[in-house]
């Protein structure tokens, strides 16, 4: 795993500027570094050194030295296209999956992504005639980001490499914002800094001329074969899934792995025996601790594992730390909570694996039973009248069944805009210094669902979480806290083999009235107990409720939001109304309230300094 960074054309020392921009990079590879300078383009990189250990540094050329290529990922079929690539005549000098890159950029050009199996973002730069061609891997595992300035491509895995270009203007982006306080985190491919932009899942870029074309070259299309029987699909999966695991596991150092007490990381856990795994909680009772269940596990299965309880002032005091790795606010405190069990797993190995990406292409979430849930209400009930029940009910305490009311009112294209929804319209408009810049969040995933309307309604939500939810959160999260203490994770269930099986799974064994990932669930629980197969979804929790009904931390939120930031773009009085009702207990305010925090946190990280 590594960082890379890069700039075309001059500036006054590009040397410099080069080496700063892969510095503030150093703990995405703390190994080695390297860099390539012509007088068009200055290429930067950072090593955490995972196969070849000795041979491995970058950038790496192909044979006659006219494409430079740098890399951050791996590629777990690098063995066999090597093997093709040797038979074609191309002549190897490293045993390094990098390699495969450029001699199969050469062979095939762009026909070289679908070729591939694993993760990656990488840059290849032609010295020929100039171009530098980008790609992001399939789903969004590994970050790609860039930018133009004056016809003049900048580009980094982070968005603190493009700051530290000295021609860059740092500018706030608005509309980030606004998506931001929806959705919990910035809606790709826009990001908080204007005119940087993330490069796309599934996509590939080339820079020439000073101009950038982005082309799409894989989507993740459900595609179910009704005719495929429970048992024949519990096989597939474990087959699949066994010999993913088992690439993913390719590597010249220790591989561990993340345990929670949920199936996914379980289920990836039971191929290390006599191995190292990882696990993190809170001391706030069963409720926020997963460390009983998986040390358990962890003794059924054979591994040896290691765990921490995180304290509540180690939690916030880790807040400003995190946002600042994130490069963007994102209000999901499991992240921080990630950043410490990546810290943990740090301390004994070099590579992770981890569970990410299961819930979205094997329908794990449990508002995914909602289209099943609301189906004979919203078949008896017309949608007029449910609106009129919404509005009567939303003005209610939090009394048990209002939640179903006012979720079952609305068809789903308007009630799912992902697995987080903060803020609404109305309520961005009742809180912004400046209301007109408040949209619609349906406006953004109407694209979306456009593009899949002959889908369930299931289906349709677990393309819409791929696209929007796992980039923007799940694994955007996933590399930064990993990254941050120098860690490779790994996600086997996010390859494209196991997509395969994944997409052709009727809807019925995906999700039904037995549980949700009903199909991966039977398939995991030939490897574990059926208590951890069957267990209901925690997520990763985080006891922020708890910590703002105690009168230390809702005072530092308080202040928070009383501070000359908070009014640059909000109505504190508002804020702070939504604080007040959340501490006393009349309403759960407590991701609403988060969501405003971290962006105050985050802002005052990367825009504070400017405005002294």
């Amino acid at each position: 795993m590594c960082g890379i960074c890069g700039f075309t054309g001059e500036v006054i020392d590009r040397n410099e500027t080069i080496h700063k921009m892969t510095e503030v990079i150093t703990h995405r590879g703390p190994d080695s570094d390297g860099f390539f300078l012509d007088d068009r383009i200055s290429m930067g990189f950072r090593r955490l050194s995972i196969i070849d250990l000795e041979a491995g540094s970058q950038p790496i050329y192909n044979e006659d030295k006219s494409l430079v290529l740098t890399f951050n990922g791996e590629i777990y079929n690098y063995r066999d296209l090597r093997k093709e690539l040797i038979e074609a005549g191309h002549k190897f000098y490293t045993e390094t999956d990098s390699e495969t890159l450029i001699h199969g950029f050469e062979e095939w050009g762009t026909d070289l992504l679908n070729k591939l199996r694993g993760m990656f973002g990488f840059a290849i730069y032609n010295k020929k005639d100039g171009s530098v061609f980008i790609a992001r891997d399939f789903f969004g595992i590994k970050p790609m980001h860039y930018t133009l300035i004056d016809g003049e491509l900048v580009y980094g895995s982070e968005i603190k490499s493009i700051l530290c270009h000295p021609k860059f203007v740092k500018k706030f982006n608005t509309r980030a914002l606004d998506t931001y306080l929806s959705f919990q985190y910035a809606v790709p491919p826009e990001t908080f800094f204007e005119g940087v932009y993330c490069l796309l899942p599934g996509h590939y870029m080339w820079y020439r001329d000073g101009k950038v074309e982005t082309t799409r070259y894989f989507e993740a299309r459900f595609n179910p074969d009704e005719s495929l029987t429970e048992e024949q699909a519990v096989d597939e999966i474990e087959k699949v899934f066994e010999n993913s695991v088992n690439a993913h596991k390719i590597a010249d150092v220790e591989v561990g792995c993340f345990l929670s007490s949920g199936v996914d990381s379980s289920y990836v856990s039971t191929y290390f025996a006599d191995q190292k795994t990882f696990t993190v909680g809170f001391d706030f009772g069963l409720k926020y601790n997963e460390i009983s269940w998986a040390q358990r596990l962890s003794e059924k299965i054979g591994v040896e594992h290691h765990t921490k309880i995180i304290g509540s002032e180690e939690f916030w005091d880790a807040v400003p730390k995190v946002q600042y790795h994130m490069d963007q606010p994102l209000a999901d405190p499991s992240c921080i909570a990630l950043y410490f069990v990546s810290k943990l797993a740090s301390e004994y190995v070099k590579v992770v694996l981890s569970g990410e990406g299961a819930d979205e292409l094997f329908g794990g979430y449990t508002v995914y039973n909602d289209p099943r849930v609301f189906k004979v209400y919203q078949t008896i009930v017309p949608y007029c009248v449910r609106r009129g029940i919404y509005k009567l009910v939303s003005k209610l305490p939090d009394i048990k069944g209002r939640d179903y009311l006012m979720r079952a009112t609305h068809p789903l294209e308007e009630r799912f805009i992902g697995n987080a929804f903060m803020y609404n319209m109305k309520e961005k408009q009742e809180i912004l210094k400046d209301p007109s810049i408040a949209t619609r969040p349906q406006d953004i995933t109407k694209k979306f669902y456009d593009r899949v309307k002959d889908y369930d309604d299931v289906t349709k939500m677990q393309y819409l979480d791929i696209n929007l939810w796992m980039v923007g959160d799940i694994l955007l999260k996933a590399d930064r806290m990993s990254m941050a203490n120098s860690l490779e994770l790994r996600v086997p269930f996010l390859d494209k083999e196991v997509f395969k099986v994944a997409s052709k799974l009727p809807t019925r064994l995906r999700v039904n009235k037995h549980n949700t990932k009903y199909a991966m669930r039977k398939a995991a629980q030939r490897h574990m107990p059926e208590e951890t197969a069957e267990k209901e979804k925690l997520g990763f929790p985080v006891p922020t409720r708890v910590w703002l009904r105690d009168e230390k931390y809702y005072n530092v939120v308080k202040d928070m939001f009383n501070s000359d930031i908070s009014k640059k773009f909000f109505k504190p009085e508002q804020l702070i109304a939504w604080l007040d009702e959340h501490y006393s207990g009349k309403e759960d305010n407590s991701r609403k309230v988060w969501t405003i925090y971290i962006f105050l946190v985050w802002y005052k990280i990367y825009f504070g300094e400017d405005e002294k």
